[in-house]
């Protein structure tokens, strides 16, 4: 697999992405905050690894206040790297929390994710996935399902997109008017499957995560879907955030040549044979 390098002037402070997007990096995932400025409050975007509940909390104490918890918890998808701490948080924050009706099963106990394929190649991280929990966070009773209109709770001038393919209900979030796009892991800006490559944070786009991916028939559709938005920023959950006018193009080149550039050679998983460009 090969990548599109990305520019270092076009890396976008963590810390604050927009106006209205501020972003923690947890080990090797982020999470996010996405402030309401017509309510004063904020969403919460995905809750990270297991045991870092404190430092988030510290986190977003600082941006918005000790008083002010967030209005919601949005979940992209229910992979063990971005719930680790939902249940913690969101049973002392008591909020709702909400996901992609197609995977609800899977964080209520009801089902368990494909096993993760450590023959993708790319790095450690890839040959260590066969000991990542293939089980979600019981959330049974608390979690909800998102609008079927594709609006999001708690955030006007945000909708949701399904974006499958990483998971079967995996979502990305954009705003039309900042052209702000977070595409959870439909897709990264580092090379996940290495644990180099995460330690380094060189800027450079990537397919989703080699090896969490079952389906990369509709993870390609997935990826072809955000190009046609032309974001010009995007934050995803693995990598460095990225903004400016490049950042379009760059995304586009990465939805054409998809096979070339995200698709694993080997795995489980892959048909090349199926593909069509």
């Amino acid at each position: 697999m090969d990548a599109i390098p990305l520019p270092f002037y076009e890396i976008a402070p963590l810390d604050d992405i927009t106006r209205n997007v501020k972003g923690l990096r947890i080990l090797f995932v982020n999470v996010f905050a996405i402030s309401a400025p017509e309510s004063a409050g904020w969403t919460l975007i995905d809750t990270g690894l297991f045991l870092s509940a404190g430092k988030i909390k510290h986190w977003a104490d600082g941006h918005f206040g000790k008083e002010t918890k967030p209005n919601a918890i949005i979940l992209t998808h229910g992979h063990f790297d971005h719930v680790g701490t939902v249940k913690e948080l969101s049973s002392e924050w008591n909020v709702p929390v909400y996901a992609h009706p197609a995977e609800l099963p899977y964080l209520t106990g009801h089902e368990k994710y494909p096993p993760p394929d450590p023959g993708v190649g790319g790095g450690l991280m890839a040959i260590m996935s066969p000991i990542y929990p293939r089980t979600s966070a019981d959330l049974s009773g608390r979690v909800q399902p998102l609008p079927e209109d594709g609006s999001v709770p708690t955030l006007s001038g945000w909708r949701w997109l399904h974006t499958p393919g990483h998971a079967p209900g995996h979502i990305s979030l954009f705003n039309e008017q900042e052209r702000c796009l977070l595409p959870g892991d439909a897709f990264c800006t580092t090379k996940q499957e290495s644990f180099l490559a995460v330690a380094k944070q060189t800027p450079e786009l990537h397919g989703p995560p080699a090896y969490y991916t079952p389906d990369w028939e509709a993870a390609r559709e997935s990826v072809r879907l955000l190009a046609r938005l032309q974001p010009r920023t995007i934050a995803p959950s693995h990598g460095l955030p990225m903004c400016g006018d490049e950042v379009a193009d760059q995304l586009n080149r990465l939805a054409v040549d998809f096979d070339h550039i995200a698709l694993p050679e080997h795995g489980k998983y892959v048909h090349r044979a199926s593909t069509a460009g």
